[in-house]
């Protein structure tokens, strides 16, 4: 039975396309193979019915409750239920023992306790008088062209912001 179930997980395998009889597709590609030829066999495909299962078996509708009851795979996703059932029966019993790990930390207090001056971008002295960085000026960097600026202002209406509006 082993050598049954490792012959059916071969990559490898030649299986017959349920679309078309002449359709011999390795194991690895018939799933992308079934999506491409449903499309293009739809009065087959309405024939069909795909298994709860396993997606890849596609059975006649009239056959689709005789194979649902005998398909191999039913007993797969059987088992994981029941296991999944059990392991959720003892993750339940178990408590958890995680604490949260103590915190020394006191922003309001940090705030109250620093002695340098805020940052301000375009300030020549933002690292306040006592630090080295303070001899240090930075200029913004625009990455306009050169002869381009920055307004230093914007306008009382926006032009965009206009409303059809005409001045």
């Amino acid at each position: 039975m082993e050598e049954t179930y490792i012959d059916s997980l071969d990559p490898e395998k030649l299986l017959q396309c349920p679309y078309d009889k002449n359709h011999q597709i390795r194991a690895c590609r018939f799933p992308y193979h079934l999506i491409k030829c449903r499309k293009n066999h739809p009065d087959v495909a309405n024939k069909l019915a795909t298994c709860p299962f396993n997606a890849r078996h596609q059975v006649p509708r009239a056959e689709i409750s005789h194979h649902i009851s005998s398909c191999d795979d039913k007993s797969c996703i059987e088992q994981d239920v029941v296991n999944q059932t059990r392991n959720l029966g003892q993750e339940t019993l178990a408590e958890s023992t995680w604490q949260c790990p103590p915190c020394d930390e006191d922003w309001d207090k940090d705030l109250w306790e620093q002695t340098s001056t805020p940052f301000v971008w375009g300030t020549a002295n933002y690292c306040g008088n006592n630090t080295p960085a303070s001899n240090i000026v930075m200029e913004p960097k625009s990455n306009l062209a050169s002869g381009m600026r920055v307004p230093k202002s914007l306008p009382y209406v926006l032009p965009w912001k206009n409303n059809g509006n005409a001045q």
